[in-house]
Order: C-alpha cells, then sequence, then structure tokens
C-alpha cells in the first residue's frame, strides 16, 4: 500500500510516495526548480546518469537486465541518443524509476537516484532537498515515537480497569495471605503476557537479561501494534474476570483476539513496528542448555493443548 507526503524545497513543493518502505520522490515536481526548458530525458542522456543508475540496479535489483542496459549505455553522449524513462523501465527491468499517474502523477525515483538527480539541477538545490528529506524522516519518527507513548499510557491506564477486577473478583476467592495476594495480580498480568507475547514475564527476563537489568520488562519491548492490543486485552479481561469465566477460557479467548487483532492491525500501513527488532518470538533458543529447551518445549506444548497453563508452578 503507497501513501503520499511532501516536501518544499526552495519554494518548489515536491511530492513523495512510499512504497513497500520505500521513498520515491518526483523527478518531476524536482526539474521545475531548474531555469530554463529541460526534461528528465536530457538528464538520462548523461552517461554518468546511466552509470549510476546501472552501479544502483546491480545492488538493488536481481532482475536487473544487464545485457539491454549495456547497449542503450554505449549510445550515450552521441548527439542522436536519447532515450524516455518509460523506455529504459521496458528495456532494463530497472527498478529505481517508476511513473505514476492520476493526482500525484509524474516520474518519481528512489531517494538515492532522485538525490543524484538534485546535482543535475544545481548542488545547493541537492543540498536543500537532502536536508528537507531528513527533517520530514525525523518528523515521521517523532509522530511514530508519540504514538507509541501514547498507547504505552493508555495500556497502563486499562491494566488499571484490569487490576481492579482481579482486586474485585479474584482476590476474595485466592488462597493467599494478604501479603502474597501480588502473586494473584502477577499471575493475571501473566495470562496477557501468554496471549500477547507467547512467554511469562519470568521467562522474558531469564531470556533477556542484559535487558532485564537496564530495568526494561517485556511490555517495553512491544510495538505500537501490540500495546493497542495489549490495551484491549486488558479490558476484555476485565470483564471476562467479572462475568466468572474460568482461567482456560479466558486464555482461549484472549489468544484468539490477539491473533484476529494482529492480523488487522499489521495491515495498516501507518502504525510501523518501533520497538521490536524482530517478528520473532522474543525467547531467543539460541545457546540455551537441553534442560532450558525442554523447559520452553513443555511450556510451548502446554499452550497448544488445553491452555491451562499456571503461572504459579514457576514461582
Amino acid at each position: 500500500m503507497a501513501k503520499n507526503n511532501s516536501i518544499t524545497v526552495q519554494g518548489t513543493i515536491i511530492n513523495i510516495i512510499t512504497s513497500n518502505e520505500e521513498d520515491y520522490i518526483s523527478l518531476t515536481d524536482m526539474v521545475k526548480a531548474k531555469d530554463g526548458d529541460f526534461f528528465i530525458s536530457d538528464w538520462l542522456r548523461n552517461a554518468n546518469t546511466l552509470d549510476y543508475i546501472a552501479a544502483w540496479e546491480s545492488m538493488n535489483n536481481k532482475d536487473f537486465n544487464y545485457g539491454e542496459f549495456a547497449i542503450i549505455r554505449q549510445s550515450a553522449g552521441s548527439n542522436s541518443f536519447k532515450i524516455s524513462v518509460k523506455e529504459l523501465m521496458e528495456k532494463t527491468n530497472i527498478k529505481c524509476l517508476t511513473a505514476k499517474a492520476g493526482r500525484y502523477g509524474g516520474t518519481y525515483a528512489h531517494k538515492d537516484i532522485a538525490f543524484n538527480f538534485g546535482m543535475w539541477i544545481s548542488p545547493v538545490f541537492q543540498l536543500y532537498i537532502v536536508k528537507e528529506y531528513q527533517r520530514l524522516k525525523e518528523i515521521e519518527s517523532n509522530q511514530y515515537g508519540l504514538e507509541w507513548d501514547v498507547r504505552r499510557i493508555l495500556s497502563k491506564t486499562n491494566y488499571k480497569i484490569h487490576t481492579d477486577a482481579v482486586k474485585k473478583h479474584i482476590i476474595p476467592k485466592t488462597r493467599y495471605s494478604s501479603a502474597k495476594e501480588w502473586l494473584e495480580y502477577a499471575d493475571e498480568a501473566d495470562l496477557l503476557n501468554i496471549a500477547l507475547f507467547g512467554c511469562t514475564a519470568k521467562q522474558w527476563k531469564e531470556a533477556n537479561p542484559s535487558r532485564a537489568l537496564n530495568g526494561e520488562n517485556i511490555r517495553d519491548m512491544a510495538s505500537i501494534n501490540e500495546l493497542a492490543i495489549l490495551s484491549n486485552i486488558e479490558s476484555l479481561s476485565s470483564t471476562l474476570i467479572s462475568n466468572n469465566i474460568s482461567k482456560a477460557n479466558r486464555l482461549r479467548i484472549l489468544s484468539k483476539t490477539v491473533q484476529e487483532q494482529r492480523k488487522t492491525l499489521d495491515e495498516i500501513d501507518i502504525i510501523k513496528s518501533l520497538k521490536k527488532y524482530s517478528n520473532a518470538t522474543y525467547i531467543d533458543v539460541k545457546n540455551k542448555s537441553e534442560e532450558e529447551l525442554k523447559k520452553l518445549s513443555d511450556f510451548n506444548q502446554k499452550l497448544k493443548k488445553g491452555l491451562d497453563y499456571n503461572p504459579k508452578e514457576e514461582k
């Protein structure tokens, strides 16, 4: 799913489209900043331009047609040589240039190529476009960071709703003494962790000792998507507790809800995974002893079967 953005460079509005997490900048808009009647095809006639494109394609495009490109490159510099972006795309299958129709139509280039195009316009213009592009990325980063903070705060707020439900409906029935009631709260928190992250807080700490020593916890590593889901299942869990749903059934419902919501949110382009380093499990099985691996395997099997895992067993 592509999205649109723009920057203003020396009074010229330049559109940017993002596709497959790569930014493409409008050369059609950029050429408006060059004095006189110039066209993108004039830039493509330059041998240095073609060499730069070839270098980029060789690094980023496994389907690049080297043979056809070499034939075109041989003609560069001659008075009769001229080639359009469309023709170059069709003959060589380049990916660094693309054409877009509609409201934001025109010729677009991958940001690496667009910066090179900026030099053709003027060194000063190129410096300004790099600066404005970097500023745009910083703004986007801050927006995503703010969104992460907001969702973290929201998850903490709903956590209070969740703990109040535990206090009202579970604590009165617990066998723990008042001094150990915190264990019940921890058990219920781990039920949410298991549903969302696939492990308990204790297991995460054991798998990530350096981060735990830095004061980080499993929820600090959550992505924006996961924080949104966490906030939702905290509220849902409080309702389930209030309705006296058993722990095993609550885990089934919460796990199913996580699966459905994760699928939906992952399709929303604007919400990026900021804190999580990969889509892999938080428990890294590398360099673990056979005993630790067996314990992890038993834990996963319990989740796959009755989903009646009791976090108290680990305390």
